[in-house]
């Protein structure tokens, strides 16, 4: 059941921007408003439902990151060893001397040094295979080999060492990343509608994007849908790499690791991480242009000094905008998921806390 007052204020606040968009505000104690308003289909009118499923893109990376620190605390992983011997295209990086040094930590900050490729055709179809991990990531590399700067200098934020931390983590747990994560973080938490492809029992939101906006030109020919008034809608996709954005999952599935996080790492019994790891990976200690960032969690710039102060992370793809975010001082979180590339999101987050209390 969506919050009445909080799906028309919702609606009001994103007016025309987005088809449809989906709202769930969490408290340590659990769920205390959700709200789906709009359509989760142009073409066919269908509406939007609180349980419908979305790609996370970026939003991921608080999967990933929450999955590495698990096995930093196991001892599987090391935070401050160079990731080097356990990923193996790191080989191609330039400056070697650079490379050697980068480590888990430079990783989860985006201290690492790596360009940020826009990963526009990092796509493929929701039926087929994606690429195999470690090619993609090999040639990743090797098309973008040059450092940008010594590890730890600086953050810029980059696709590129979620991909390579995401081989790291499947290199110290000894499987995929997908069934590490799935293992240690998803059912652990009961995240049963979330995966790194569509979930069993929810149905697929489709993504859009202005038909005017001449970005469509650089997307896949296969992935254009049906145009319908002012939008055009994509045919369901999977992202290439999954460790940097590669979930599929509901709103309410999504707020349980917000939750989790609340509870410094521990939801229904299940302890996931320490307090002192949850709290280490949003405390803010490595400054970039337009993130500042935790382990993981990040604070936009233009926000630092925002009252009440809050951490989260974007998660933005062609037909999708999302944000997961926790407000450590309030004790909540919001968790937003719209489908269209482009929406005031943080104006919607900002409106759902008036809605926790």
């Amino acid at each position: 059941m969506s919050d009445v007052n909080l799906e028309l204020e919702v609606w009001k606040a994103v007016g025309s921007s987005v088809p449809g968009i989906g709202v769930v505000v969490v408290g340590r104690e659990g769920v205390r408003a959700r709200a789906a308003s709009g359509l989760a289909d142009v073409p066919s009118r269908t509406p939007l439902q609180i349980d419908d499923a979305f790609p996370w893109f970026s939003m991921t990376k608080i999967a990933t990151a929450t999955t590495a620190l698990r096995l930093v605390e196991r001892k599987a992983l090391k935070l401050d060893a160079p990731v080097a011997p356990l990923v193996s295209a790191t080989r191609l990086l330039k400056p070697a001397a650079w490379a050697s040094q980068i480590t888990v930590r430079h990783l989860l900050q985006h201290s690492a040094g790596f360009a940020n490729p826009i990963p526009v055709r990092w796509i493929h179809q929701a039926d087929q295979p994606g690429p195999d991990p470690d090619a993609f990531l090999e040639r990743l590399l090797r098309k973008h080999s040059r450092l940008r700067f010594k590890p730890g200098d600086r953050s810029s934020y980059s696709n590129l060492g979620a991909l390579t931390l995401g081989t790291a983590i499947s290199r110290a747990a000894g499987a995929p990343f997908q069934s590490v994560v799935e293992n240690e973080l998803l059912a652990p938490l009961g995240m049963s509608r979330t995966g790194f492809a569509f979930p069993r029992g929810s149905a697929a939101v489709t993504g859009h994007h202005s038909r005017y906006s001449p970005m469509r030109l650089l997307l896949p020919r296969w992935v254009i849908g049906t145009s319908a008034g002012r939008w055009i809608s994509f045919r369901p996709f999977l992202v290439d790499g999954a460790p940097y954005g590669g979930l599929v999952g509901t709103a309410e599935d999504a707020v349980r690791l917000a939750q989790l996080h609340l509870r410094d790492g521990e939801l229904d019994g299940n302890r996931i991480l320490s307090p002192e790891a949850t709290s280490e990976m949003r405390r803010i200690t490595a400054n970039g242009r337009r993130y500042d960032l935790g382990l993981g969690w990040f604070v936009p710039t233009r926000q630092r000094d925002a009252d009440p102060p809050f951490v989260e992370h974007l998660g933005g793809g062609a037909g999708f905008f999302n944000v997961i975010r926790i407000y450590p001082s309030l004790e909540v979180g919001i968790v937003v998921m719209g489908n269209a590339t482009k929406y005031n999101v943080d104006r919607v987050a900002q409106l759902a806390l008036q809605f926790a209390a």
